[in-house]
This record gives structure tokens, C-alpha cells and sequence, in this order.
């Protein structure tokens, strides 16, 4: 399976992901994560795959994350919950989120692509 990146246009992070992948040569298919964010099905999956806890996959940098409160509100919530807030609203998640089906990563560090992506 092709990378499927889930980015927003407007964001300098998810510009550099794109790039990096269109140099490396690596395909990919590129998905609005605000027009067409990942279903709650698919975050719970990648959020498994990555082996990482949940609220890593919050833009904790964003407007809407500053807004809900939420850098203290997770502290109360369990995994299920996170799950369904990250669902309902594309920018809550961080990006870009980048799978292949059986790997994940979140956020754009070169060294991290190198090892993931361009082997």
C-alpha cells in the first residue's frame, strides 16, 4: 500500500513531509485531514500500530486544542474518550499522520522518515 498521508494545506509541517517524500521518490496518496479526517476506526488502529498512547496524536499546538482546554481536560479522560474527540475535529489531530497500513507516524522529523519511509 502507497503512504497515506493525512496533512492540511496550510500547515509549514505538512508542506515539509510532502516535499521530503516527493524528493525521496516515496508514493504516497495525500488526504485533507480537516475535509476528510480519519475515522474514529482508523485512529483507534493507528493509534495501536504506533504503540503509542493516544494523546500523542493531539495537535497540542493548535487553536482548537488552546480553546477545549484540553492540556488539562486529557488528564481526566481515558483512551476511549480521547478517541472520540480526536475524531470528531481534523485540526485536534496532530500532523501530518502518516501510515502504511502497518506503520504509523505522527508529525514530520527527517530522521524518523528516514527510518520509517525511505528504506
Amino acid at each position: 500500500m502507497a503512504l497515506k498521508v493525512y496533512q492540511y494545506p496550510r500547515c509549514g509541517t505538512c508542506r515539509k513531509a510532502l516535499k521530503y517524500l516527493e524528493e525521496k521518490e516515496i508514493p504516497f496518496a495525500d488526504q485533507n485531514i480537516v475535509e476528510s479526517p480519519p475515522s474514529r476506526e482508523e485512529l483507534a488502529e493507528m493509534v495501536r500500530k504506533s504503540g503509542l498512547p493516544v494523546k500523542k496524536f493531539f495537535n497540542t499546538s493548535g487553536k482548537k486544542y488552546r480553546e477545549l482546554g484540553l492540556k488539562d481536560r486529557l488528564k481526566e479522560m481515558d483512551d476511549e474518550e480521547m478517541l472520540d474527540l480526536l475524531a470528531s475535529d481534523g485540526m485536534l489531530i496532530k500532523r501530518p499522520l502518516v501510515t502504511d497500513g502497518e506503520k504509523v507516524t505522527i508529525g514530520f522529523k527527517e530522521d524518523t522518515f528516514d527510518q520509517t519511509w525511505a528504506q
